[in-house]
C-alpha cells in the first residue's frame, strides 16, 4: 500500500472512530436529560399524591373553603407549568387557611403532611436543578465543535430548560411547621 493510501485510510478510520465516539457521547447526554426529567416527574407525582391527604385533613376544619379544596384536587391531575404554578399558589393558600385553625395545626396527621410536603418541595427543587444541569451539559455538547457536526447530521435538537413562567412562581411555597 502506498503512503498516500495508508494516510488516507488512517484519516478515514480516525474520522469514523471520532464520529462514533461523539455520537455515543450525544446519546449518553440525551439519556441523562430524559432520566433527569423522569426525576422531576417523580417528585411532581409525590407532591400530587400528598394533595388529597392534605385536602382531607383540612376539609374537616375548613368547609367554607370548599372551592379552594376542589380546585386543589382538580389541579393535581396535570403536570404542565401553568397547572404547577396554580397548584403551588393553591397549596400556599390551603396552608394559610390551616393557620386559622389551631386544632388543625396541632394535628399530628396534618403536621406530618406538612413535613412531607416540605420534603417533597426540597426534593423537587433538587430534581429541577439536576435536570437543568443535564440540559446544560447536553446543549453545550451539541453546540460545541466538532460534536455539533455529528449532532446536526443525526438530528439531535437542544433540550429545553425547566423554567418558571412568572416571578411569583419563582418563590417557593411556604410550608410552616
Amino acid at each position: 500500500m502506498d503512503p498516500f493510501a495508508a494516510t488516507l485510510l488512517g484519516f478515514m478510520l480516525f474520522f469514523l472512530v471520532a464520529t462514533v465516539w461523539l455520537y455515543n457521547r450525544l446519546v449518553a447526554a440525551k439519556n441523562a436529560v430524559k432520566e433527569a426529567w423522569a426525576g422531576v416527574e417523580a417528585q411532581l407525582k409525590r407532591r400530587h399524591d400528598l394533595i388529597p391527604r392534605l385536602v382531607d385533613a383540612t376539609r374537616a376544619y375548613a368547609d367554607f373553603e370548599k372551592t379552594l379544596l376542589e380546585r386543589v384536587a382538580a389541579w393535581r391531575s396535570g403536570f404542565d407549568p401553568e397547572t404547577e404554578e396554580a397548584l403551588s399558589e393553591a397549596l400556599a393558600r390551603l396552608l394559610l387557611v390551616a393557620e386559622a385553625y389551631p386544632e388543625l395545626k396541632a394535628s399530628e396527621n396534618f403536621l406530618e403532611l406538612q413535613r412531607a410536603l416540605s420534603e417533597v418541595e426540597d426534593d423537587l427543587a433538587l430534581a429541577r436543578r439536576y435536570y437543568n444541569g443535564a440540559v446544560r451539559v447536553y446543549n453545550t455538547l451539541i453546540e460545541s465543535f466538532p460534536a455539533n457536526v455529528v449532532a446536526r447530521a443525526f438530528g439531535f435538537k437542544p433540550a429545553r430548560y425547566f423554567e418558571v413562567a412568572t416571578a411569583k412562581e419563582r418563590l417557593r411555597p411556604e410550608v410552616r411547621l
